[in-house]
């Protein structure tokens, strides 16, 4: 899974800055299937800042583990901007971290519409800000990437550290 990597890939730039930051990151999975949390895994230490990977596929398992509303998950549907907030907020506060980063999309070959086209993914971000600061929130993006089933799922999961990694790295500045 390194067809679309970088040099140096953004599992090690990501686990870099969180333990420079000394923060911590947890990950909600779908579309990805523990993608993420695997090439996290990968960098040697990554135990310094990595808590852990949630894989829910299915609308309950979201509901059930990562308290993704019933209401956006009817509304939205699973490959939402709304879901995908959700879930990072979810995993960040039940895994008590500071980061948590999300993805749901639709891998293919099948399963996408006018709408939402396989290569679709949301990646959602929750920062943990400091009770009563007013730091803490929840961002999402839609990504649309080309190629095969495992190509799509390495760049959703790709796209989720770059997007975490830009996120701490703004609140470094």
């Amino acid at each position: 899974m390194r067809e679309f990597a970088d040099d140096p890939p953004v599992e090690e730039r990501l686990g870099d800055i969180l333990r420079d930051a000394d923060e911590t990151l947890a990950v909600a999975e779908s579309c990805t299937g523990g993608l993420v949390g695997s090439l996290i895994t990968d960098v040697p230490g990554s135990s310094d800042y990595f808590d852990r990977s949630v894989v829910t596929y299915s609308y309950g398992a979201k509901l059930t583990e990562l308290a993704v509303s019933r209401e956006s998950l009817d509304e939205h549907g699973a490959v939402s901007d709304p879901v995908a907030r959700e879930m990072a907020a979810g995993v960040r506060d039940t895994a008590g971290t500071d980061w948590g980063v999300a993805t749901t999309g639709v891998a293919g070959p099948s399963g996408g519409t006018d709408e939402k086209p396989v290569g679709t993914v949301y990646v959602g971000v929750a920062y943990r800000g400091e009770w009563g600061s007013g730091d803490s929130y929840t961002t999402a993006a839609r990504h649309e990437f080309d190629g095969n089933r495992l190509q799509v799922k390495e760049r959703f999961a790709r796209a989720a550290l770059k997007t975490v990694e830009t996120a701490v790295r703004s609140r470094r500045v």
